[in-house]
């Protein structure tokens, strides 16, 4: 029944802010855009990782009343190949810590990140992703 990530949401309250962060650190433009009518944006979406996942940025304006405004809930893991390298970028992108880098045997490692917007992002060095990918 899942087939796999179709596209990831994340919310801003200032999304060109957000954009402009995502831009640098993915070090892609996004390439859709959804306008705001009449204001900034409404939603920005990038495509990235081996897969060409979607990545979307919506305006925190259209988030569900019941959304949630502090981070929590589950963690999507971006598979890298360095995650200390990522975990480092991160960080002196201002980003703030939120696992710190654990590792859980050969070929597992994580840790993940508040964005400067309130999102939890995760990174993963996670041997049986890279496994797949010749298929």
């Amino acid at each position: 029944m899942l087939r796999g990530p179709a596209t990831v949401n994340i919310w801003a309250d200032d999304i060109e802010a957000a954009r402009a962060w995502y831009a640098e650190l993915l070090d892609a433009e996004p390439y859709f855009e959804r306008p705001g009518g009449g204001l900034p944006a409404a939603y920005y979406e990038f495509r990235i990782g081996d897969h060409q996942t979607e990545l979307g940025i919506i305006d925190r304006r259209h988030a569900p009343p019941t959304a949630a405004g502090t981070p929590g809930g589950a963690i999507l893991h971006w598979h890298v190949d360095d995650v200390h390298a990522a975990l480092e970028r991160l960080l002196a992108m201002g980003a703030t810590p939120y696992q710190p880098l654990t590792e859980y045997g050969e070929g597992f490692v994580t840790a993940s990140v508040v964005d400067p917007f309130g999102n939890v992002l995760g990174v993963m060095y996670n041997r049986h992703y890279l496994e797949m990918l010749p298929r």
